[in-house]
C-alpha cells in the first residue's frame, strides 16, 4: 500500500519523502522494512513506531524535502532523560529520501532547434512543455507532455516554471522575444536561457530595459545559450543546452 501511494505521488508531481527502517538491535516499535512517507504539509501515511522518534524522523523528512538530500538517521531508545527518543531498550536506523517531481522545462519555438530539446529533455526524465505561436508548429511532438498554443503565460503556468524548472527559447526574431521575455521573467524559473546571438540580445535586452524590465531580471537571461561545445546540428545545440539547464539547476540553492 505505502510502495503505490509513493508511486502515485511520484507520477502525480508530488513531493513526498519515504523514512524506512533499515536495522534494528533489540526492542524496537517497528521491524526492519517499516515505512513511513512524509508530504510537505508535514502529513504522512504508515509509521515506523510514533512517539518521539518519529516526530524527529518527520522533521529529517522535511528537512530533506528542502535540501533533496536523502540521510540516514539513528536513535538509541534508552533514555529519554538524556536526549533519546524512547525507552524501548534497542537501536534503530532509518533511511530516509525525498521524492522529488521530476524538473519541467519549457521550450519556446517548436523549430528544429525546439525540437531537438524536447527529444532529449524527455529522454533526460524531464517534463516538457512546448509553446509556439504557429499552430502548425505544434505538430508530431510525440516526446512532450504538454503542448500550448496562444498564451505564453499559459504555458508558463503549465509548465510551473519554479526554481529547479527551466526556460529555453528558441525563437526566431527579437520582437518575439521582448513580447515574451516579460512574462517569462515573471515567474521563478532558475534558468532562462535564449538562443541567439550576442548581437541579437544586446539589442533585446536594450528594448527590454527601455520598457522598465529591471536590470535584475535581464541579468537571470543565459544568451548566447548553451555550453560552447561548437555544436552545428539542431540535436548538437540541444546537447549543449541541456548541459547548461544541469549545470545550473546543479548550482542552485536548493
Amino acid at each position: 500500500m505505502i510502495i503505490r501511494e509513493l508511486a502515485d505521488a511520484i507520477d502525480g508531481g508530488t513531493p513526498v519523502a519515504s523514512a524506512t527502517v533499515v536495522r534494528t538491535h533489540r526492542s524496537v516499535p517497528r521491524h526492519a522494512g517499516s515505512r513511513m512517507l512524509v508530504y510537505a504539509d508535514a502529513s504522512i501515511s504508515g509509521t515506523i513506531g510514533g512517539g518521539e522518534m518519529e516526530r524527529r524522523v518527520i522533521d529529517e523528512a522535511l528537512a530533506a524535502l528542502a535540501d533533496r538530500r536523502p540521510r540516514l538517521t539513528s536513535y538509541t531508545l534508552l533514555d529519554p532523560a538524556g536526549g533519546d527518543p524512547g525507552v524501548c531498550g534497542g537501536e534503530v536506523e532509518i533511511y530516509v529520501e525525498p521524492h522529488m517531481p521530476a524538473p519541467s522545462l519549457l521550450v519556446v519555438g517548436a523549430g528544429h532547434v525546439g525540437r531537438a530539446v524536447v527529444d532529449l529533455a524527455h529522454w533526460l526524465g524531464h517534463r516538457t512543455v512546448v509553446w509556439d505561436d504557429r499552430p502548425e508548429a505544434l505538430t508530431d511532438l510525440e516526446n512532450a507532455d504538454a503542448v500550448v498554443g496562444g498564451s505564453i503565460a499559459d504555458a508558463a503556468h503549465e509548465a510551473a516554471c519554479g526554481a529547479d524548472d527551466a526556460i529555453v527559447m528558441v525563437t526566431r526574431n527579437v520582437d518575439l522575444d521582448v513580447d515574451l521575455l516579460p512574462v517569462l521573467l515573471a515567474t521563478s524559473a532558475g534558468y532562462v536561457g535564449l538562443m541567439g546571438s550576442r548581437r541579437r540580445w544586446e539589442t533585446t535586452r536594450a528594448r527590454l530595459s527601455e520598457a522598465g524590465i529591471a536590470t535584475a531580471d535581464l541579468d537571470r537571461v543565459m544568451s548566447p545559450i548553451g555550453v560552447d561545445i561548437d555544436a552545428e546540428t539542431p540535436e548538437e545545440i540541444a546537447v549543449s543546452i541541456l548541459a547548461e539547464v544541469i549545470a545550473a539547476r546543479g548550482r542552485s540553492p536548493s
